[in-house]
């Protein structure tokens, strides 16, 4: 099968079974999106975190299902091969099964997504089972799941005591068995993160969960250096886009005030 055809779940799964590594990043618009797919971005997350770095909010909290979708749809347009996956944003799926089901397939149906996601391990297994069930694939997270923010009472290191570790471990096997095709291990201590990832039959995705994870995930704004709120520690910044754009608008405001853009070759 070639490299460029349309990435399933099938193939995802069958990725970690073939020890290969899944590269996942998120984007909230088509032209993200494009450069994302055509880089060879396996899976493509619409996530909740656009709230913070595409819509200026403080947490993921605020971020509505019409926001989501209007995020999902525009990334469905520029993608051809990755998988997408749209994280359903809070109070969508918690509060009873036929809401989250009935959410949930709005993000395929209008959407065009390929998977949702959703945070939480056995409180919301059940849940997860009867979205399942319906047909619609869905990615876990665990760790630090930021819709708990306020409960969790920051985003710190999880899973950090042997009571918090096993909740995990135990979590991620019940995951499994509601039918999650992956599992995002987020800001959990990496000897945790490879233990939950030889356990499990189904990948597993880190963001600050350390190498041994079936595939990594990093909030693509922050990779790219966009996002100058704050740097977590698990982000390799690959580069300093917001300087870079910052000069590059700065030269053109000055060749504006100045006259001197256009130019003759610039106008017509």
């Amino acid at each position: 099968m070639s490299e460029n055809t349309k990435l399933t779940i099938p193939r995802i799964i069958n990725m970690k079974r073939d020890a290969k590594k899944i590269a996942c990043l998120t984007a909230y618009d088509f032209a993200f999106a494009s450069l994302l797919d055509k880089a060879g971005t396996d899976i493509i997350l619409v996530g909740d975190s656009g709230a913070m770095v595409h819509a200026g909010y403080k947490t993921t909290l605020p971020v509505t299902v019409e926001e989501m979708l209007f995020f999902t749809r525009s990334v469905v347009r520029g993608v051809n091969r990755a998988l997408v996956v749209s994280d359903m944003p809070f109070l969508s799926y918690q509060t009873g099964k036929n809401e989250a089901i009935k959410n949930s397939g709005l993000f395929l149906k209008h959407g065009g997504a390929d998977a949702v996601k959703l945070e939480g391990g056995e409180h919301i297994a059940e849940t997860i089972h009867s979205i399942v069930q319906c047909g619609i694939p869905v990615m876990g997270h665990l760790g630090l799941t930021p819709q708990s923010v306020k409960q969790l009472g920051g985003y710190g290191l999880q899973g950090k005591n042997k009571s918090d570790a096993d909740r995990i471990k135990r979590d991620a096997v019940i995951l499994q068995e509601a039918g999650v095709f992956s599992i995002v291990l987020e800001k959990i201590p990496a000897s945790l993160a490879e233990e939950i990832t030889q356990i499990l039959d189904i990948p597993t995705i880190g963001i600050g969960a350390g190498p041994g994870c079936d595939g990594q995930i990093l909030v693509t704004h922050d990779l790219l250096g966009l996002f100058e709120s704050f740097k977590p520690k698990f982000v390799r910044q690959y580069a300093n886009l917001s300087e870079i754009i910052t000069k590059a608008v700065s030269s053109y405001c000055t060749d504006v005030k100045n006259l001197t853009f256009p130019d003759k070759k610039e106008s017509f």
